[in-house]
């Protein structure tokens, strides 16, 4: 009996974490040089608004709502999803955990968005942000670049992008 339990939440973990390669990107947290690294490129201010495309733990949402920027996050994978909302609570309003496909939902209007994408799917991210309708848009990625986008900055690993 035991046995078939852990056999069955080892199943439902593996699945949460390995499905998620199929939309953006595994599970793999940001480091902290580069969360600071990629905050300080947005150069947002208290008030703003920065969208996260894979939420994965909550540590960018967290630094960010420390630097009071409304932070919402996207997370597919719902273990993720539900310990990011846990570690972000204590936010309030300041942070919102939106757990599901960031690639199908709407986005709120935002400022900035911060992601740590699969190099497949940079291109398809820059028609989605072209597509966004809220102007100026900065966008920081970290690791990967937009092959058809030119950076306006790259420092650390972290690649800046303005869209007007």
């Amino acid at each position: 009996m035991l046995l078939d339990i852990l056999f069955w939440l080892a199943v439902i973990i593996v699945a949460c974490f390995g499905f998620v390669v199929f939309f953006g990107a595994p599970f793999l947290p940001t480091l902290r040089p580069q969360v600071i690294t990629a905050l300080n490129l947005l150069n947002l201010k208290p008030g703003q608004t920065m969208l996260e495309l894979g939420c994965g733990d909550g540590r960018v949402l967290i630094a960010a709502a420390e630097r009071g920027i409304h932070a919402v996050g996207y997370e597919l994978n719902p273990l993720l999803a539900a310990v990011a909302w846990l570690r972000t609570r204590r936010y309030g309003r300041q942070v919102q955990v939106v757990f599901g496909d960031y690639w199908r939902l709407k986005w709120p209007r935002t400022d900035a968005i911060f992601g740590f994408i699969m190099p497949r799917y940079m291109s398809k991210l820059h028609k989605k942000v072209v597509q966004y309708p809220a102007r100026p848009l900065l966008l920081a990625s970290f690791a990967f670049p937009i092959p058809e986008k030119k950076p306006t900055r790259v420092e650390r690993g972290v690649y800046l992008y303005t869209y007007r």
